[in-house]
């Protein structure tokens, strides 16, 4: 098979490496008609993906299997697009992108992520970009969930439990019900074949590739599965490979904890101009009262009104120093018989993506109708799929919600309550990934991000230990380069165009 610039490499290598991965043996790889061949060896036709659009930001679409174990059966559709190597003479490759969630479509990235690279980063990669499988115009699936069967986190209380153990099982039966044929499939696992798959398509023997937030996690799981096809990584906003998936649920009010005491101290050396204490046991202690005034009597808000619940699903906010603070003012105020508060906050509380717009210039090519519950079907195709390890028992999480609460009274609750994974059907599925490799690669990593925390970052790290992470000390974002400049920017060019990573860790800004 042909490569660009006049490089070549055996199909039955590409298949070869694919089935491996896929669960076959190298015999039956390089069997004779290796049904994985077709998709090593497909053709991409590319087209302009929006003629209102930049002419430069071009779509196509791929065949994968949809089961890798069953290579020759039933075929699903991935969406790809990318905007080309600004210097042919210079160019490197491809950098797959993969925006987060799960979830989350990517095929708007490259036009997202152009600004926000540098121009020695533009010229040396093909930004290459990709919905999912079982997302956006990837062949996206849908369980007909209603709006409160897509909220993620709800709060413990013994009243409620029951309710929201019916929901949780409400959510896994309808999935099931509605795209049980697929679920088993849609899977982190799959998805770094897919990318495999791309990268073969694409004539590259390695791919290099930017992950932001659960973007990371993929990212890793494809240098554990394809450690010879990985070239250059950037993993934006880590996540801990270990923690995949009630323990990143259950980290997140680790993180919140530590956040919300930096805050009250903060706020307290400012009671002058806000008012909510002198000390931070004063500040924590007026915080309290306002969730349960809010838990007893909704706070009036421009968009409704908020309970105590309510408000402590903001957790995230608390990193936030200076927009957070005027918002529990407003709410204070409001509680005392003020003026509406605003309903959130100014900064957004725990954003689950990248922010690109959406995946419209793809659908103006290709038409799929994507499911309006397409994002929170995917969410719990993929963490419940990838690992067996969600309690099966109610009781359980009732036990961790309440310990959890009292060790972070934050938000503890609010990821250690039931989910749909409880319920999930034990279809064919695989162990979950163990990341532990020498593969290179950059993290880059806000010491205050709500979501990705540092110690789940830092967790990213040891599993890979070839890896070097740039900590942006003060850092309160969920998102390095996302979220544009920084001064983690240098070492992340740096990085990508000559592939050298930092001697050390380092620590930047502060």
């Amino acid at each position: 098979m042909a490569l660009r610039g006049g490089r070549t490499i055996s199909v039955l290598t590409v298949g070869a490496a694919t089935a491996v991965m896929a669960g076959l043996t190298p015999a039956t790889a390089f069997a004779a008609k290796d049904p994985l061949q077709q998709y090593a060896q497909q053709k991409i036709r590319w087209e302009r993906c929006d003629a209102s659009g930049p002419a430069a930001f071009e779509c196509a679409k791929v065949k994968v299997p949809l089961d890798y174990s069953h290579p020759g059966g039933r075929k699903i559709d991935l969406a790809m697009s990318r905007i080309k190597a600004g210097s042919a003479k210079k160019r490197h490759g491809v950098l797959l992108m993969n925006p987060g969630g799960p979830g989350v479509p990517g095929l708007t990235m490259p036009v997202e992520m152009e600004p926000l690279l540098s121009a020695e980063v533009r010229e040396r990669f093909d930004l290459v970009g990709f919905d999912p499988r079982g997302v956006g115009q990837s062949s996206p699936i849908g369980c007909d969930l209603t709006g409160d069967e897509q909220t993620f986190q709800h709060p413990y209380t013994a009243k409620t439990f029951a309710k929201d153990v019916a929901r949780a099982r409400t959510v896994a039966d309808k999935c099931w019900a509605k795209a049980g044929d697929v679920l088993p499939h849609i899977t982190t696992r799959n998805t770094a074949r897919d990318m495999d798959v791309v990268r073969a398509a694409l004539g590259e023997r390695k791919i290099s590739y930017f992950g932001y937030s659960y973007g990371t996690y993929l990212g890793a799981v494809y240098t554990q599965m394809f450690p010879r096809h990985s070239d250059r990584f950037v993993l934006d906003s880590a996540l801990d490979p270990a923690l995949a998936w009630r323990g990143m649920f259950r980290g997140w009010s680790a993180g919140a904890e530590l956040a919300f005491t930096r805050w009250t101290e903060w706020a307290a050396a400012r009671d002058a101009t806000y008012g909510l204490g002198t000390t931070p046991a004063e500040v924590r202690k007026t915080y309290g009262e306002l969730i349960a005034h809010a838990d007893r009597t909704p706070v009036p808000t421009k968009g409704g009104a908020l309970s105590g619940a309510d408000i402590r699903a903001q957790y995230g906010a608390f990193v936030h120093l200076t927009t957070v603070t005027p918002w529990i003012v407003a709410l204070k105020t409001a509680a005392a018989g003020g003026p509406p508060a605003p309903a959130t906050p100014t900064a957004s509380a725990v954003p689950d993506s990248v922010p690109v717009r959406s995946a419209e210039a793809g659908a103006a090519t290709f038409g799929a109708d994507v499911p309006a519950d397409n994002q929170s079907a995917a969410v719990w195709a993929v963490f419940c799929g990838d690992t067996r390890s969600w309690p099966r028992n109610p009781e359980q999480y009732r036990r961790d919600a309440i310990r959890d609460r009292a060790e972070y009274p934050l938000a503890g609750d609010l990821g250690a309550n039931i989910q749909p994974c409880a319920f999930w059907k034990s279809a064919r599925s695989e162990p979950a990934t163990v990341v532990s490799n020498d593969v290179n690669a950059l993290i880059v990593q806000n010491q205050w991000d709500p979501q990705a925390t540092l110690a789940m970052a830092q967790g990213m790290r040891r599993a890979l230990h070839g890896a070097r992470m740039v900590t942006v000390a003060g850092g309160e974002g969920h998102g390095v380069v996302v979220a544009g400049p920084s001064c983690a920017d240098a070492g992340v060019t740096r990085y990508l165009t000559t592939g050298r990573l930092p001697a050390k860790d380092l620590t930047c800004g502060g």
